[in-house]
C-alpha cells in the first residue's frame, strides 16, 4: 500500500527540524521506529540526515523548501522537497572531506540508494523537486515472522 505525508513549509521557522520531526513520526507510523537490528537504526538515522541535508539545501541555494512530501510503498520511501528556484542541484568542484561545508551531495551519493531533481508539475508553478530513495533493510533470518502452519 503506497502511503503518502506532506507537510506544507512556507515561511516556516525551524524548518530542518521540523522536517526531521516529521519525518520521524512518520517512520514509526510505518513501522520503521523502533528498529529491529542495529543496521536498520543506521538506515533511520541515515534517512534523518538525509532529509536535513536536502532541507538545509533548499534553504541555502533555493530560497527555503515549499513543501516536504514522504512516499512509503513496499518498504522504500521517497523524500521529496520542493521549492521555487529553477536552478537544479550540481556537482561543483571537488572538495576535500576535512573542510566544512559543501559535502551535501557527498552525502546523498552516498547515503540514498538513488537520488535527483526535477522540474515541478506542470501547473505547480516554478522550481524544482529534489528527491532521494531509501530502502528499509530487511530484518534477519531469525527476526522474520514464520507463517503459521494451523
Amino acid at each position: 500500500m503506497n502511503q503518502v505525508r506532506r507537510l506544507v513549509l512556507h515561511g516556516t521557522r525551524g524548518v530542518v527540524s521540523r522536517c526531521r520531526d516529521f519525518t520521524a513520526e512518520a517512520l514509526a507510523d510505518w513501522g520503521w521506529i523502533p528498529a529491529e537490528t542495529e543496521e536498520q537504526d543506521e538506515q533511520v538515522e541515515d534517512v534523518l540526515l538525509l532529509v536535513s541535508e536536502v532541507v538545509t539545501n533548499a534553504c541555502l541555494h533555493a530560497g527555503g523548501p515549499e513543501e516536504l512530501v514522504l512516499r512509503h510503498e513496499a518498504g522504500r520511501l521517497r523524500v521529496e522537497v520542493a521549492d521555487a528556484s529553477p536552478v537544479h542541484p550540481h556537482r561543483g568542484v571537488a572538495r576535500s572531506p576535512a573542510l566544512p561545508g559543501g559535502h551535501g551531495l557527498m552525502v546523498l551519493d552516498r547515503l540514498a540508494g538513488a537520488w535527483g531533481s526535477e522540474d515541478k508539475a506542470a501547473g505547480d508553478g516554478v522550481g524544482k523537486v529534489v528527491w532521494l530513495e531509501v530502502s528499509r533493510p530487511s530484518p534477519p533470518p531469525w527476526s522474520r515472522r514464520r507463517a503459521d502452519p494451523s
